[in-house]
């Protein structure tokens, strides 16, 4: 008999496979990006309905095959439900989602990109600090975690508030991240520099950020 390996880890996407099964990817902290296949996922009676949808974050027991694995067991702490059910901060939460799938890999250390998901989609259910501002710590830490973070060009004089704001989104803990506001010609010039690193970094045509930027 196989053994169980049992993951902590969020699931990224989910995607219909044959009449009842999903393929769902999940980021985990002991494995990276995972595939995994949950047989009959898609019947309304399966234990594995909710488990697998985007955003369910808890612990997954998986089979190892030769390519892929399989679910045998969930167990959900949290499914981000306030998140999922406001229409603007469930695609923010999913621009977030396919980013970690753009910079995650199988067989990877993903344990930080993993933790600040988590605590991005805390803050986004929160609402205790603009989402603009979520988005933009978000972008920028993400590129810090995949080690291409280049520091602060210097085609223009930045306000010496963003400059600290950088350096703090840059360096402290995650669990410290989204306890701080910033004023609005912060915000834009944060913005502006959100963009130049994702353009430069995270060139991809993200689907969400395409509806987010429409609303």
């Amino acid at each position: 008999m196989q053994d169980l390996l049992t993951v902590t880890g969020l699931v990224l996407k989910a995607e219909p496979i044959g009449e009842y099964d999903k393929r769902v990817v999940i980021l985990t902290k002991e494995r990276g990006k995972l595939a995994v296949f949950a047989r009959g996922a898609r019947k309304q009676n399966s234990r594995f309905l909710a488990p697998t949808c985007p955003f369910s974050f808890g612990q997954f027991g998986l089979y190892a095959g030769r390519n892929s694995y399989t679910l045998a067991d969930a167990s959900i702490s949290n499914y981000f439900e306030t998140l999922r059910q406001d229409f603007e901060g469930a695609y923010y939460g999913m621009y977030f989602l396919e980013i970690c799938d753009w910079c995650s890999r199988e067989n990877n250390d993903e344990k930080e990109l993993l933790k600040l998901l988590y605590q991005s989609l805390r803050a986004l259910s929160a609402s205790s600090i603009p989402r603009k501002l979520v988005r933009y710590i978000f972008e920028i830490r993400s590129i810090v975690v995949n080690g291409e973070f280049p520091g602060i060009p210097d085609e223009q004089k930045w306000q010496d508030s963003t400059v600290y704001a950088i350096h703090y989104m840059t360096t402290v803990p995650v669990e410290k991240l989204y306890t701080f506001t910033v004023s609005p010609l912060v915000l834009e010039e944060l913005k502006k520099l959100a963009d130049f690193y994702r353009k430069r970094f995270l060139n991809e045509p993200f689907h969400s950020l395409q509806i987010l930027d429409t609303l």
